[in-house]
């Protein structure tokens, strides 16, 4: 099995107002961030390099498990709430059908959006307004570990009133959510009912054999 390694983040220094270096992930820790920071979004080309990260975990992704690629624009539809504007986009489905399937959506932003599975959604950044002061390797960790753990077969969701999905990585970290189901279209509802595996819980993803070596396209790389 290959393994998947980071690329390097790059090191970069942003200042303030005051020509002081703002320190991301914890500009906030002594107070509330002021009002204005929640409508001001400064420096956002510090996420680009979520975009290397991305690219890093599909080559893995295609290299190790056993799996069909498309990377054809329309896949960034699979995303609720697309972002309008879209560099690249890849869908990466497992053979075994009840494996949960993962699209990439690398946002101009720039971004990264995942959906896994049938119908959860993953953002990162989440917001990207100074107020929510996310850090670049934080959300490099959190992007690897949610796929990491949606392909090892730790992820589950769970469809009634409430749309609920779960990841959690024995010994490492849990993180669940929801959402109304309501709030969603009825064709997306209907085919995620017909998708979903017994119990709601997806499978392992299968890992390449020496028959699959080879078989699987190469997306196209994107300039992040």
């Amino acid at each position: 099995m290959s393994e998947y390694r980071r690329p390097a983040l790059p090191v970069e220094v942003y200042l303030d107002d005051q020509g002081r270096p703002i320190e991301y992930g914890d500009r906030w820790s002594l107070g509330d961030a002021p009002e204005e920071a929640y409508s001001r979004v400064s420096n956002p080309q510090r996420f680009a390099p979520l975009h290397s990260v991305a690219l890093a975990l599909i080559s893995w992704l295609v290299e190790t498990f056993d799996v069909t690629v498309d990377d054809r624009p329309e896949t960034a539809e699979d995303v609720f709430g697309s972002p309008e504007q879209v560099a690249r986009s890849v869908q990466i489905t497992p053979r075994e059908p009840t494996a949960a399937p993962i699209t990439f959506v690398l946002s101009t932003f720039p971004g990264v959006f995942l959906h896994a599975g049938a119908l959860n959604d993953f953002q990162f950044p989440d917001c990207g307004c100074d107020a929510c002061d996310e850090d670049l390797e934080y959300l490099a960790e959190e992007l690897e570990w949610t796929v990491r753990t949606i392909v090892g077969g730790g992820y589950s969701e769970k469809i009634g009133f409430w749309v609920e999905f779960k990841l959690e990585e024995p010994e490492v970290g849990m993180r669940s959510g929801q959402g109304r189901a309501r709030d969603l279209p009825d064709g997306r509802m209907k085919t995620a009912r017909r998708m979903l595996p017994p119990c709601g819980l997806w499978k392992p993803w299968p890992v390449r054999g020496p028959s699959t070596a080879g078989g699987v396209p190469r997306p196209a790389s994107v300039d992040a």
